[in-house]
């Protein structure tokens, strides 16, 4: 049947066709979409884990038990999991195992713009890159055939574009394969020196099977790499890309070139690029981020233009190839009225407000991580100073104190998310105990995993499907990890906040601050009403404006409250010292 499908839809439909029984990933976007459509059929085992390494290794643990399974994670995931994926490279698998991997170009959300191409050349795993949904559906299902066949995992490479924009597939029906034997190899699968030693040649020669593969062009009935001459192509320019920049490229020059489009990114064939320049006037390499497809044509002595044409960072769009290639760029349609930047915020009563303010009035200098509360990094709050990857404001913070002594001890502080916490908080939380820095980490737990759509995580109490699950208990944990002063407070209080932070940065050994309040978008959080302003007691101070709720304004020299946005959580009113907001009625339900 013929539907118009997500691409990232489409992988998870191609994970149902392909027989795959065990999914496990981190969220992550562009690639969240993938694993929370494939818990929507229940002839598949699926689950959150903790991080992407540990995805990783489920998936890996699924294939050794002779079942297809799949991993998902976002670019900078891949990182976290390059351990298990880069010795899975060696021991091979034994059902098919597929990771998915989807890279964020022009940084949409995320905190670098990497290509994860690098990875697979490393690891010497074969990739693939799917340039729409119909390919998406059909280079998951062979991924399971290409596992099984060389003894390797395999990476689908994903996108923004194409894990977000719909095209027309075709789905089928589902075939599960016979479970594979699970067999005791120990020279196989236990990576001692003497036994991974003996697998390197191994994955040489798979390689070289893999780049034979890449010159017949199809497998499995898919084309992986499609050759496209254009009628007199000799006379004509010849375009070597991949996934949506092939796309594009044929936007822009239709038929009057030829194309090499490139499906397996990795291995690279040989011939194939050989023969494609031999039959056309030049070679342009179209590829966003870095020159992997230029280089690889450059060492093959074939003459190619490429980054002197296209840019190595950012995102690419069919306007900005056709006005690389001096072709006509299509007029955009204009407003007359300018539209004013609207810039992310935290939402109204976010419950990580109160507790950034608070910081933020202490003169704290704070070391943050990966999650929506890094918008409090944003004015008026900025009150986060540091970014770096998941987990690391907690690690940092040991290392700053140290550098520093009493110094900073004082008035520094992490600040990590609970899904980033369990995500890989912990090993730094414990870094802290074993080594002794006198370091105040605040855990801010929304009870849910906020940036990339609320999915669920082990401090929640529910699994992907929403089913009651384990749940770990913070304060159990910091203090079974060694840390006596562990305290809970709620973040709409900004008296017990600032007690908080004061007591807790003046306390001789280390502590943990759980700022504990749902998030604010959650169904299932009830809010008082919204609030109002009485503008007789209203003096236009702005004091309300050192939140920066999105919900409060100033209108004529007075605040005003946007009553759809206002949850009335009452931070507002603790700012106010002429008590003009109204309306609260009670505490939160």
């Amino acid at each position: 049947m013929k539907q118009l499908m997500q691409g990232n839809v489409a992988v998870a439909r191609g994970l149902y066709e392909a027989g795959c029984e065990v999914v496990s990933s981190y969220p992550g976007t562009p690639s969240t979409e993938v694993t929370e459509e494939a818990a929507k059929y229940d002839e598949m085992y699926c689950e959150w884990a903790p991080n992407e390494k540990v995805a990783m290794e489920v998936a890996f643990g699924a294939s050794l038990a002779g079942r297809r399974s799949f991993c998902g994670m976002k670019h900078v995931g891949l990182n976290v999991a390059a351990d298990p994926l880069y010795t899975a490279s060696y021991t091979g698998v034994n059902a098919g195992m597929v990771v998915v991997v989807a890279d964020d170009a022009g940084m949409h959300s995320s905190q670098n713009e990497q290509d994860s191409r690098h990875h697979a050349i490393a690891s010497k795993v074969p990739m693939l890159e799917p340039s729409d949904s119909a390919e998406a559906l059909a280079f998951t299902k062979i991924a399971y055939d290409l596992s099984e066949e060389y003894d390797t995992p395999v990476i689908i490479k994903m996108c923004t574009r194409v894990a977000h924009s719909q095209s027309v597939v075709e789905t089928a029906e589902r075939f599960v394969p016979e479970p594979v034997p699970y067999e005791k190899k120990i020279a196989k699968y236990v990576m001692t020196p003497a036994n991974a030693i003996r697998k390197h040649p191994v994955v040489e020669e798979r390689t070289l099977k893999l780049k034979a593969l890449g010159e017949g062009r199809v497998y499995g009935g898919v084309e992986l790499n499609r050759v496209m001459y254009c009628e007199n192509a000799a006379e004509h320019v010849g375009v070597i890309a991949d996934s949506t920049s092939f796309q594009y490229a044929r936007e822009v020059l239709g038929d009057s070139a030829s194309y090499l489009k490139i499906g397996l990114v990795n291995p690279l064939p040989e011939q194939l690029f050989r023969d494609f320049a031999e039959n056309v006037k030049e070679v342009i390499v179209i590829e966003e981020l870095d020159p992997i497809l230029e280089e690889h044509c450059r060492k093959l002595g074939i003459p190619v233009k490429g980054k002197e044409l296209f840019p190595i960072c950012g995102e690419f769009s069919q306007n900005l190839v056709a006005a690389k290639l001096g072709c006509e760029v299509p007029e955009g349609v204009t407003l007359d009225e300018t539209i004013p930047v609207r810039p992310p915020v935290m939402c109204a009563g976010c419950p990580h407000r109160g507790m950034f303010f608070t910081l933020n009035k202490n003169k704290c200098t704070v070391l943050g991580d990966i999650g929506c509360y890094t918008l409090g990094s944003a004015a008026p709050l900025s009150a986060m100073e540091m970014t770096l990857c998941m987990g690391a404001s907690v690690s940092a913070l040991h290392g700053f104190n140290k550098a520093s002594g009493p110094e900073s001890e004082s008035h520094t502080v992490g600040v990590i998310g609970d899904s980033t916490f369990m995500h890989s908080g912990m090993t730094g939380l414990a870094n802290i105990a074993y080594n002794q820095s006198n370091s105040t980490v605040i855990i801010l737990d929304n009870s849910i995993t906020g940036m990339t759509g609320h999915q669920q995580n082990p401090t929640t109490g529910y699994n992907i499907k929403g089913d009651p699950a384990g749940k770990i208990d913070l304060e159990a944990l910091c203090r079974a990890m060694g840390f006596n002063r562990v305290r809970v407070v709620d973040p709409y209080d900004l008296a017990a906040c600032d007690a908080a932070v004061k007591e807790e940065l003046a306390a001789p050994e280390p502590s943990v601050i759980i700022s504990r309040r749902p998030c604010a978008l959650l169904k299932y959080v009830k809010h008082n009403p919204p609030l109002s302003v009485n503008t007789e007691k209203c003096v236009g101070c702005k004091s309300c404006m050192r939140i920066g709720c999105p919900a409060i304004s100033m209108r004529d020299g007075k605040s005003v409250v946007d009553q759809t946005q206002c949850v009335g959580c009452g931070v507002c009113t603790q700012m106010c010292k002429f008590d003009a907001f109204e309306g609260m009625v009670g505490k939160e339900a």
